[in-house]
């Protein structure tokens, strides 16, 4: 199919002429003012708008302002008789492709015209690039990591995202919850309605009420005015409740009353209020152990468990720690504008062996840490927290005293003489060699070091 070209020019032997040059090679439209091309560009997509500057009426510039808020973005040419650097640059600006001077040298403005096209070529494949990646990709966007664990989660996410099920996210604190239920809402129908979130735990029972349903002015002492709860907040959207598990007996009667009714009242109120949302619920407790002790009914449980996703821990999906600092080092390392440091394939490895008991949310204070304190440099695992080494740990007084013991030829002295000995003596076992020495000790090759800073001439 050829190109499509619109000709807005109010002189006529100009405006045929043009349309005699390019109507053999592409599908060319006419009108002789702007409000012609207006009803014109409403009804006709164009690839190229070839416009005047100077006309009856509005001026070309209108032309140019109009084109760019189309969906189809045609590439704007400017033509004048009036040519002169300012008119160019604020042809540019308003969104022009090309700018030239009558009268219209015929073979200038078709090379304009072919480049153009070229242009707008790139530009659409560009488009359809990014729409297909964005497809591929959307349920991966701001989570990272590629472990078998986490893309099962994913793909969980991506199935369930564009229904109306009530989902319950299971996982350690964390884990990231909060952004899973955000990407749900965001690959849903809601995704242009409201996101509301709700950390239950963080409110006392009689606050929590009043936050999730709103309440009448003088529903109770210091209710000055009528206030709209998150579930009015919601509406049309999606409503995520975190940590569900903290929510008193008199909240779950309310929520499994919506649940059923899907219909609530304000504090203070009798006259029912009916919302339409979706409700994504989060908790780090198990529910169903919770339900078995009496401690969170059973038949809200089951309203809130019509799809439950499992969001794993990072000790399930250690090959994704690598990747993980990297990424946040990184980010750290840019809104600090510091050099990024370097850590070492033991320092990786010991990584993927700690347990993280603060999941993401700890290593992201990991990466913080080590780009703020140690920008610019290498890191080893001699370099790192003890913590992060369980093989590794620290020398303390009470395994000195136990070491000593079965050293026969120790003395009888200060402790701190009872360490620097016991030290010596492996050193000595060792060969010299600090490594094999910290090995015999019990303690990392850093602590050794350190301790040895203490006897330089020894």
């Amino acid at each position: 199919m050829p190109a499509s070209i619109l000709i807005v020019e109010d002189e006529k032997n100009t405006r045929d002429g043009l349309v005699l040059a390019f109507g053999e090679d592409y599908d060319v439209y006419e009108a002789c003012n702007a409000e012609e091309a207006f009803r014109l560009m409403d009804s006709e997509n164009f690839d190229i708008i070839l416009t005047d500057l100077r006309m009856a009426g509005k001026s070309g510039l209108s032309v140019i302002d109009k084109a760019v808020t189309l969906p189809n973005h045609p590439f704007c040419i400017m033509m004048t008789a009036y040519g002169n650097v300012e008119i160019a640059v604020e042809a540019m600006k308003r969104g022009a492709y090309d700018f030239l001077t009558k009268p219209v040298n015929l073979e200038k403005l078709e090379i304009i015209i072919k480049r153009a096209l070229r242009a707008k070529e790139l530009e659409n494949e560009n488009e359809n690039l990014h729409e297909r990646l964005n497809e591929k990709y959307k349920f991966q966007k701001n989570i990272i990591g590629q472990s078998k664990a986490l893309q099962e989660s994913l793909k969980q996410l991506e199935q369930v995202a564009p229904t109306k099920a009530t989902v319950l996210l299971q996982g350690e604190t964390g884990t990231g919850k909060e952004l899973f239920a955000q990407m749900i809402h965001q690959n849903s129908p809601r995704a242009r309605k409201p996101f509301v979130a709700v950390h239950c735990a963080a409110l006392p029972a009689n606050l929590l009420e009043s936050e999730l349903w709103g309440h009448e002015k003088g529903a109770f002492t210091g209710a000055m005015q009528k206030r709209i709860g998150r579930f009015e907040g919601a509406e049309g959207g999606t409503l995520f409740l975190d940590e569900i598990g903290e929510i008193d007996s008199s909240t779950q009667v309310k929520l499994l009353r919506f649940l059923e009714t899907r219909s609530f009242e304000r504090l203070g109120s009798s006259t029912p209020i009916t919302v339409d949302l979706r409700l994504i619920c989060a908790t780090n407790r198990n529910l169903e152990e919770m339900v078995r002790k009496g401690d969170f009914r059973e038949d809200l449980f089951y309203r809130l468990n019509v799809v439950k996703i499992k969001l794993p821990s990072l000790r399930e999906r250690n090959e994704d720690i690598p990747i993980l600092i990297n990424y946040y080092m990184s980010l750290y390392a840019k809104e600090n504008a510091v050099t990024l440091p370097v850590l070492s394939p033991s320092a990786y490895e010991l990584m993927k062996t700690y347990d993280w008991p603060g999941n993401i949310r700890e290593l992201r204070n990991f990466c913080e840490h080590l780009v703020i304190m140690k920008h610019g440099k290498k890191i080893t695992e001699y370099d790192l927290d003890p913590k992060y080494n369980r093989s590794l740990p620290e020398i303390q007084g009470t395994q000195i005293n136990m070491q000593i013991k079965k050293e026969e030829n120790l003395k009888p002295s200060s402790l701190e003489e009872n360490e620097k000995q016991l030290i010596f003596n492996a050193l000595a076992k060792a060969e010299g060699n600090r490594t094999k020495a910290a090995e015999i000790l019990g303690i990392s090759r850093r602590t050794l070091h350190r301790k040895l800073e203490k006897w330089p001439e020894s």
